[in-house]
């Protein structure tokens, strides 16, 4: 009997991380809807084009080389052996494998596109799309993934904090500086100092709240997918929720007493940043551990968009950097501060928990 339950377990598990995979796929109109509300109305059907595509022919590329150097025959801890099992062993093929890390792919890749909208030359998208899905990401989340030499060290991401967030979030701050800003973006005196940072309102902020919405949805699929226990699934979706929300209603307070009211696209910003702040820990973290995460994104969030704005000069339409790049960087951080074993299955603490200081 209790051989009967673990197959059922086993396929039951099986059949939730598929259904992981379509929920982080669905994340993709989510990011496309939030694109398109934070930016204005006439780049409305680029925008759209560019998220359609990115997740196309990162599909093609994966399959050709990229899949191959994220699980092939490590090599050096660096890389995968180059392969193409999809076509020379598909009845013993991870089909599983390949569609759910397939869909985390394609989130790395369109997290730029919001920091590089309203500017970007279609062609050129289609053609970093095909960089960061063949080579970009499959390499470095080889590194912590797919056995490379942080795997080999204990590197936790449990579900991309680093690998898709941080990563992700640097490609846009690159892609946005070397962009420049648009036009009447940034005003500048006679000596071209930078005198005045100008505003761009998106032009419809319940389709960016929609797309909120639904991009918290998939985060459940996207943070729980790689569950294997009941338990440990309904940890993360504490977690998960916990974050964001205290991430949102600290923005709130903070941009009501600094602003004189609270800035809706700033916590609708802010609820993702706790989302991406709790991705890599939160399977390890208990629910005070996800409190402080979500705290520190929530203010990590006003300060990155002041930042790029104010002292970088980077012109980021949506705050992609401050929300992916930053928060990437400190959830992956907070997995050496606030994992406990105290969470289901989870056999390490951080440092405020009587362990060492470890990622």
């Amino acid at each position: 009997m209790g051989d009967i339950l673990s197959v059922v377990d086993t396929e039951v598990f099986g059949v939730w991380f598929l259904i992981g995979a379509a929920l982080v796929f669905w994340m993709q109109a989510g990011f496309a809807m939030v694109e398109t509300g934070f930016t204005r109305a006439k780049n409305a059907g680029n925008i759209i084009m560019k998220n359609l595509m990115d997740f196309c022919i990162g599909t093609v590329v994966f399959i050709f080389i990229g899949f191959g150097l994220l699980f092939g025959e490590d090599m050096a801890g660096f890389i995968g052996k180059p392969g193409f099992d999809i076509f020379t062993t598909y009845q013993d093929f991870g089909w599983s494998n390949f569609v759910f890390n397939l869909v985390f792919c394609a989130t790395t890749a369109t997290i730029v596109s919001g920091a590089m909208a309203e500017r970007t030359k279609f062609l050129s998208y289609c053609v970093y799309s095909g960089v960061i899905s063949a080579l970009i990401y499959p390499i470095e989340a080889h590194w912590i993934w797919g056995g490379g030499f942080l795997a080999q060290m204990g590197f936790h991401d449990f579900a991309g904090s680093c690998a898709i967030h941080m990563v992700g979030g640097i490609s846009a701050i690159i892609g946005a500086k070397i962009l420049g800003p648009r036009i009447g973006k940034f005003e500048k005196d006679e000596t071209g100092k930078i005198v005045k940072v100008n505003a761009f309102p998106g032009h419809n902020l319940p389709i960016g709240a929609l797309g909120v919405f639904i991009l918290w949805f998939g985060w459940y699929g996207f943070n729980g997918a790689a569950a294997t226990s009941v338990p440990q699934l309904g940890s993360i979706f504490v977690t998960t929720t916990i974050a964001p929300a205290i991430a949102t209603v600290v923005c709130m307070v903070f941009t009501w007493i600094r602003y004189g009211k609270p800035d809706v696209s700033m916590c609708l910003n802010a609820s993702l940043a706790g989302l991406v702040g709790i991705t890599a820990g939160c399977d390890v973290m208990d629910a005070f551990g996800a409190i402080m995460v979500g705290c520190v994104s929530g203010l990590l969030v006003v300060f990155g968009v002041w930042l790029l704005d104010n002292v970088l000069h980077i012109d980021d339409p949506v705050g992609a950097v401050a929300v992916h790049c930053l928060n990437g960087i400190w959830g992956t951080l907070a997995v050496g501060l606030f994992a406990t074993s105290n969470a289901p299955l989870s056999e390490i603490d951080g440092l405020f928990y009587g362990g060492e200081l470890a990622f």
